[in-house]
């Protein structure tokens, strides 16, 4: 029985595939099943995000799970699965470890360090279990995985500073708009660079219990109400963009338009403040030199996000060096729990012999009250205890190395084990 992971992320496939293979979150406990249903899979965990999606298994055979967790995907994507088998990559045993631990730590992110991925992993691990998906490997993995990844971000600096254009325009909005209490925010483009800022721009105000009008505008409309309708916004189509940005504070522009959308015929009193998030910018440059608007473009954005990026960076051997801390501290609860079985046959063994030995000699003991039996019963057990003791530490200390499994043999024959 071992480990393997299997999966596409966003350095191994385009985001059309990606976008195809990612499972929502009602369409994961039926994947669970469908893999579960293979008889060479005991456990599973199933890790779906925007980037990646991903699929841990305790296999009993490699080739028979890789085969099982394939076809899964497969039925309940709805994809076939020569469509995505190119992108997929296999990490098996210790390499499967170490990439969770990797992706709980961030560092396999698109955004270094990014915090999101940490509660992505645990809600996975949340769901396998509550779907009787995991046993005791994969616990124990996704356990060490997600304290490892928690230890990275409180020991180091990796997720501190801003390094995504996204981060980076939320970042400069409250630079120059600390307060966003009446402030009237518009997006156009309901992408996920825009999404993202509509929503991390609204949950910083309702944290700061102050009050925004949001509207999200886009080609598309529906795709604008969707959004909205989770931020308690207001929606509509492009048609709207010029009454939306004459009244506005506060624009954010993310939109696929081969031309410039804003022009400075669009702007009201102000002064507006318009995030220009396109490539090509959906802001017309005449509008940067109006008094009434100030713009900032993916110019000033990348640069307060390189320098950010820069920063994580610079952690990252401080986090491989938590990382490393951390899979030691899995392998040893792995080794000691591979050992328990032996152990706990010894015990019994042991305890068999004690128990037979104080039957023997009760009749001897004479008629013993309930504290002198009871007396009896702690010292023989003590005894066994302190006996077993040494033996113990040295088996669990050893246990997943050939000193480990020479002990391991030795033991079974001295003490007459199967």
């Amino acid at each position: 029985m071992t480990v393997t992971a299997i999966g596409l992320n966003h350095r191994t496939a385009p985001a059309e595939a990606l976008g195809q293979i990612a499972l929502s979150s009602d369409i994961v406990p039926k994947a669970l099943v469908e893999i579960l249903a293979s008889p060479f899979i005991n456990e599973a965990v199933v890790l779906s995000t925007c980037n990646r999606t991903e699929i841990y298994v305790d296999a009993e055979r490699f080739h028979e799970g890789y085969q099982a967790v394939r076809e899964a995907l497969s039925v309940v994507s709805g994809v076939p699965s020569d469509r995505f088998v190119d992108y997929l990559y296999v990490h098996y045993h210790e390499e499967a470890v170490r990439h969770l631990f990797d992706v709980a730590a961030g560092l396999d992110s698109v955004v270094l360090g990014e915090h999101e991925i940490l509660g992505q992993v645990r809600s996975a691990f949340d769901v396998a279990r509550s779907e009787s998906a995991v046993g005791p490997a994969l616990n124990a993995l996704f356990q060490h995985a997600l304290s490892t990844g928690k230890r990275v971000r409180s020991e180091t600096s990796i997720g501190e500073h801003t390094a995504s254009l996204s981060h980076a325009a939320v970042e400069l909005v409250l630079e120059r708009r600390p307060s966003l209490h009446g402030q009237r925010v518009v997006l156009i483009g309901a992408g996920e660079v825009g999404s993202s800022v509509a929503t991390a721009l609204s949950k910083i105000a309702a944290t700061a219990q102050a009050v925004i009008e949001l509207t999200i505008l886009n080609r598309t409309p529906e795709r604008a109400h969707a959004i909205a309708a989770e931020l308690g916004g207001l929606a509509g189509g492009l048609d709207r963009l010029h009454s939306a940005v004459a009244s506005a504070d506060i624009v954010v522009s993310a939109t696929a338009a081969a031309a410039p959308l804003i022009g400075v015929e669009h702007l009201g009193d102000g002064p507006t403040l318009l995030l220009d998030l396109a490539m090509p910018g959906d802001i017309d440059r005449a509008v940067a030199s109006d008094p009434r608007a100030e713009v900032l473009d993916l110019s000033s954005l990348q640069l307060l996000a390189n320098r950010g990026i820069e920063r994580r960076t610079a952690e990252i051997p401080a986090a491989r060096a938590v990382i490393a801390d951390g899979l030691d501290r899995y392998r040893s609860a792995v080794r000691a729990r591979e050992v328990e079985p032996l152990l706990g046959s010894v015990h019994r063994w042991a305890d068999q012999i004690r128990s037979s030995e104080v039957d023997r000699y009760r009749n001897r003991l004479g008629d013993l009250d309930a504290s002198q039996a009871a007396l009896v019963e702690a010292l023989t057990r003590s005894l066994v205890a302190k006996l077993l003791h040494v033996p113990s530490v040295e088996l669990r200390g050893a246990a997943g190395t050939p000193r480990g499994d020479r002990l391991a043999e030795a033991t079974r024959e001295l003490f007459g084990l199967p």
